[in-house]
């Protein structure tokens, strides 16, 4: 474990890191309700990608932390689906942020980002599919066979799809974000990697975007 992710998470400065990340995460969710839906009840949510990329710098459970901070925010101000909606958000945020950042912890490279975020992806996809099953009777009050019978079609490649647009974000957000950290002396510096591996990946990360987005619109139907 390096020495950035032993810092305390209860220092001020990173409190005060934490915070500021908690409210952009929360925009985030804003900017995401504008977003269509798919199958008329189900959303996209760009908080993750702000909660990664906290977990990536200081760690699982800043990731952790933030998710809960969020999702209790939004649950008494903005969403309409109370105590379970709550459960939901931090259950697929966790399993997504908090994988990808452990994953990152062990290796602090690109290869472990990108291993990370695509444990993260798989793991949140496989923890909804289970969730969806339990949870989305109740909450909708329809038959078990109904939803049982949308996992494959509908909520499979939903998730896949919602994670796959969240962790290319997340790649091509990082590093504006942490820069922009450093510079306020919020985070401590580090080694930089090669130019052309940079350029590399942010066109690779723009390319998977591109395709993660128009399959989003595909999947709500928009096009």
């Amino acid at each position: 474990m390096s020495d950035r992710s032993k810092q305390s998470l209860f220092n001020t400065k990173t409190l005060a890191t934490l915070g500021m990340l908690c409210a952009i995460a929360f925009v985030a969710k804003l900017i995401s309700n504008v977003l269509p839906m798919v199958a008329g009840f189900l959303s996209f949510d760009l908080k993750d990608v702000i909660i990664v990329i906290a977990g990536f710098i200081f760690g699982p459970l800043a990731a952790l932390f933030i998710t809960v901070i969020v999702s209790l925010v939004e649950m008494v101000t903005i969403s309409s689906t109370g105590l379970i909606g709550f459960v939901m958000n931090v259950i697929q945020s966790t399993a997504f942020a908090c994988t990808a950042a452990a994953f990152y912890q062990k290796n602090r490279n690109m290869k472990g980002a990108i291993t990370g975020l695509i444990a993260g992806v798989l793991s949140a996809t496989a923890i909804m599919i289970l969730w969806n099953w339990l949870i989305t009777p109740l909450y909708m009050g329809v038959p078990r066979e109904m939803v049982v019978k949308m996992l494959v079609p509908t909520f499979l490649p939903f998730n896949l799809v919602k994670g796959g647009l969240n962790a290319t974000l997340a790649m091509l957000l990082y590093k504006p974000i942490v820069t922009t950290l450093r510079k306020a002396k919020l985070v401590p510096p580090s080694s930089s990697g090669s130019g052309h591996v940079k350029i590399g990946i942010a066109i690779a990360s723009f390319v998977l975007l591109v395709s993660f987005v128009l399959l989003a619109l595909v999947l709500a139907k928009v096009i």
